[in-house]
């Protein structure tokens, strides 16, 4: 049979991974393989627990964050509003990842169709876009709070608030469904091996034998329009907080001023630092196993780790979290 290759999602020849459609002469993909972390059989077991374990935490904290924030009348502000979103938004961007790699490692099945992969592909690119976007809001939210208080209920509104949340929603989710789109377009050849625990887009798109000119294009201006501007804006709301701060005369209003934006301060510098690492080590290094492991800190630790941050140095959470679980006890 001579090997030939198809637009859309398609393959040049068989193998024990690719099925057969028959409409004319098409050949379509049925299923990639994601290697995971490693193929070392006796991980297996240590890596299921681990992570299972980690996704519970991610769940559970986020979720109780997010019931704290609902059931508290007095975090019903605008930090916290967001600050539940957040949550929710991690609890999502876990659940796009996680559970298929636990069910691949718990079935010794690597395979994840051709569908599921777009699929996942899709909203992991939503929900990373709208953390960065969210990020960046908060930081505007307290750059307001601290450098014009006066004015803080009158810019961030529920209305307003509302407006930005959606706005977030609109672009995320437009840029990555362009993005899946442009990944639809590709056609693939011989290789099926993703070397991640999930479908990462760049992955996907090095196993292409087409054009992918237009690809690197989008991704290279969506990594200017969607990560740049927010991160350049979360620079310099935080360089207004910080030179406010430093102008406070009294020590304990300086605490007070920082202590209202230390734990924001803390996550972007958390979630920064770990997407910096993760495109690091991409860029540097030809090993895409290592390129994933990295990426476990970007994709569930910090998710895992934003609980804890807020809850822990935020009294008004800790005391909300305690009125619930008396609430619940009773």
């Amino acid at each position: 049979m001579t090997p030939i290759c198809l637009y859309s999602s398609s393959f040049c020849f068989l193998d024990s991974h690719t099925s057969f459609m028959e409409p004319g002469n098409h050949t379509q993909v049925s299923e990639f393989i994601l290697l995971g972390l490693s193929e070392e059989e006796e991980l297996q077991t240590f890596l299921l627990g681990l992570f299972l374990s980690m996704y519970l935490v991610t769940f559970i904290g986020n979720f109780l964050i997010i019931l704290a924030t609902i059931t508290s009348s007095h975090l019903h502000t605008p930090m916290y509003f967001f600050i539940s979103n957040l949550s929710f938004v991690d609890i999502c961007f876990t659940s796009t990842t996680v559970p298929k790699m636990l069910l691949n490692i718990h079935t010794h099945n690597k395979a994840i169709t051709y569908q599921g992969c777009l699929t996942q592909m899709y909203f992991f690119i939503l929900f990373a876009e709208l953390d960065v976007f969210l990020l960046s809001i908060m930081a505007y939210d307290r750059f307001v709070a601290i450098c014009h208080p006066l004015y803080y209920m009158v810019i961030m509104n529920s209305r307003h608030c509302g407006l930005l949340l959606l706005l977030s929603w609109i672009l995320s989710a437009l840029n990555s469904l362009l993005r899946s789109l442009l990944v639809l377009r590709l056609s693939f050849c011989t290789n099926l091996e993703i070397p991640h625990f999930f479908c990462e887009v760049n992955q996907v798109i090095q196993l292409s034998c087409s054009d992918t000119l237009l690809n690197i294009i989008e991704m290279y201006f969506a990594t200017m329009v969607m990560g740049i501007i927010p991160f350049t804006g979360i620079v310099f709301s935080y360089s207004q907080i910080i030179s406010s701060i430093l102008r406070i005369a009294s020590a304990k209003g300086k605490y007070k001023a920082f202590s209202t934006c230390g734990s924001h301060l803390l996550v972007v510098s958390v979630f920064c630092s770990t997407a910096l690492g993760v495109y690091l080590s991409s860029a540097t290094t030809q090993n895409s196993r290592a390129s994933a492991i990295a990426s476990v800190m970007f994709t569930i630790v910090t998710p895992m780790l934003n609980p804890f941050i807020y809850s822990l140095r935020n009294k008004d959470i800790k005391g909300a979290l305690k009125n619930f679980v008396g609430i619940v006890s009773l």
